[in-house]
């Protein structure tokens, strides 16, 4: 069955690209997030968003629950479209003049350090815009992703974001760990996601709840007294977009690893609440 859904969705999809590229960005976003909203859910637990959405927000009704859930599938559906234009907002002023820049002067200032830093975010709205901005404005950077599900999608999306989006692409997991730690001690910073459920995380309070949560910053902040810089994007009603640069996020070495991965939930959480629909809530989070 699992192979039928991966083939179906791949040719849906190589066939929405070719339309998408005929058409130009405007009408596929238009597009894509009318589809994404009224069919998202077969590519997505809609059970699941809306479990995560409740876990997080008990206090919200179903009305505004309803609309944050809405907004998340126009969002998702309009990065989806994006992908067909990755390249024009790697290359073209035009697309990346889209991208407004908040605080790029942090990112400078890391540069002059000349040492290597952990940037933490989450998936938010687009959120491969982020570790774009942060090699083209010439940081050496590692980005760790997760492996699509697909396995005919997952070579032509490893393709795009290691030719487009960040060159060095290290995949989430044991052996990537392994080769995160010795691109880190050449040098490279690290760019990675902490709002996924992993394995082989700990249980750290979010939003309330025991979530798994990655332990890598905490694990490098230890081992290594590496600064942290969370970043975070938004989509603003122009389909333009704002990113921020935070100032770097420092521990003591007395800090436990679960106090260090707490803090960092709660940095997020902080992102999230700002703008509920932006985040994509399809993940099994709250998962133990």
């Amino acid at each position: 069955m699992k192979l039928i859904k991966y083939t179906f969705e791949f040719i849906i999809i190589i066939l929405l690209f070719l339309i998408f590229k005929i058409v130009g960005i405007k009408i596929s976003r238009n597009v894509s997030s009318f589809i994404f909203k009224n069919f998202g859910s077969f590519f997505r637990s809609k059970k699941t968003s809306r479990a995560n959405l409740s876990m997080a927000f008990p206090n919200f009704n179903e009305i505004e629950k309803d609309k944050i859930l809405t907004n998340m599938w126009v969002n998702y559906g309009k990065i989806f479209a994006e992908y067909m234009f990755i390249k024009k907002f790697r290359k073209s002023k035009k697309f990346s003049s889209q991208v407004i820049i908040e605080n790029q002067e942090e990112l400078e200032k890391i540069k002059s350090f000349n040492k290597p830093v952990i940037f933490i975010s989450g998936h938010f709205n687009n959120f491969e815009l982020m570790a774009m901005h942060l090699e083209k404005s010439g940081i050496d950077l590692a980005a760790i992703y997760r492996p699509l599900n697909n396995l005919f999608l997952n070579p032509i999306m490893e393709k795009i974001r290691k030719k487009y989006i960040c060159k060095k692409q290290i995949k989430k997991g044991i052996t990537g760990t392994k080769e995160l730690l010795k691109e880190f001690k050449k040098g490279t910073s690290i760019a990675l996601m902490i709002d996924q459920r992993v394995s082989e995380g700990v249980e750290s309070d979010f939003f309330g709840k025991k979530a798994l949560t990655t332990t890598i910053p905490a694990q490098f902040i230890k081992k290594f007294d590496v600064a942290v810089v969370p970043i975070y994007i938004e989509r603003l009603v122009d389909d333009k977009f704002k990113l921020k640069i935070f100032e770097n996020v420092k521990f003591s070495q007395d800090d436990s690893v679960d106090k260090i991965t707490l803090k960092l939930n709660k940095i997020l959480e902080k992102m999230i609440i700002t703008n509920p629909d932006q985040w994509i809530w399809t993940h099994g989070r709250w998962k133990i």
